[in-house]
């Protein structure tokens, strides 16, 4: 469940910016189903930055 407001959502180049990989890695990443998890808001996808966080904590560890 998303815990953070629509307007906060980050959009996918936003966290390609901060993983620092292309955007095409992370579409190949959500069509594996690893990676950070994404939310559909209309025909866009959204990133909960606190997950995105979590989630790169659960990788490096």
């Amino acid at each position: 469940m998303i815990g953070t407001p629509l307007s906060e959502l980050w959009t996918i180049t936003q966290v390609s910016q901060f993983l620092s990989v292309p955007v095409g890695t992370l579409y190949q990443w959500r069509h594996k189903g690893v990676g950070p998890p994404a939310y559909r808001v209309g025909r866009h996808l959204r990133y909960d930055p606190v997950a995105v966080r979590r989630w790169l904590v659960e990788e490096v560890a």
